[in-house]
């Protein structure tokens, strides 16, 4: 474990401590309340193990590198772009999934351009988005948003 990651069990701890002081059945009831969610969430974190492993077993981690890596940087950020604004997979999916890629050897560039498209451009939503809050607007979050998420993932070429 990194030091962040001991940091934020630690503070975690503290707090669990003092609140458990300050008001003891408020605080069990909270954790009655996660662990309820948590049953809520077991499959899907299921979901995102299984579609991991599917992912990295059909992609071998060469065509990971040959698609995704440092030779073709921009062509692989404009598709790794277009792709994550189509795709409608939940954040917390996301995340493990692109840490795999980079393990398996894709750039931080284009992981970091499909996961802020991910997140930020709608496609598959566009239509409700459109209904809600009308074309001009939708048209122009989802274009702002595209040259943002290219832009942070250039960024974070740059920082990292």
């Amino acid at each position: 474990m990194d030091i962040f990651t001991v940091a934020l069990w630690i503070i975690t701890a503290i707090c669990f401590v003092v609140f458990l002081k300050k008001d003891k059945l408020k605080t069990l009831n909270s954790m009655k309340m996660a662990r309820g969610l948590m049953k809520g969430m077991i499959g899907e974190i299921f979901a995102i193990l299984l579609l991991i492993g599917l992912i990295l077993t059909f992609v071998p981690p060469d065509t990971i590198k040959v698609l995704l890596g440092k030779s073709n940087v921009y062509i692989s950020t404009a598709i790794s772009a277009l792709i994550g604004s189509i795709t409608l997979i939940p954040a917390f999916v996301a995340f493990p999934l692109v840490g795999s890629l980079v393990d398996a050897g894709a750039s931080l560039v284009p992981s970091a351009a499909f996961l802020t498209t991910l997140t930020m451009v709608g496609i598959v939503t566009f239509p409700l988005e459109k209904e809600e809050f009308g074309l001009k607007f939708t048209v122009t979050r989802n274009l702002l948003s595209f040259v943002f998420a290219i832009i942070i993932a250039l960024v974070m070429g740059v920082i990292i």
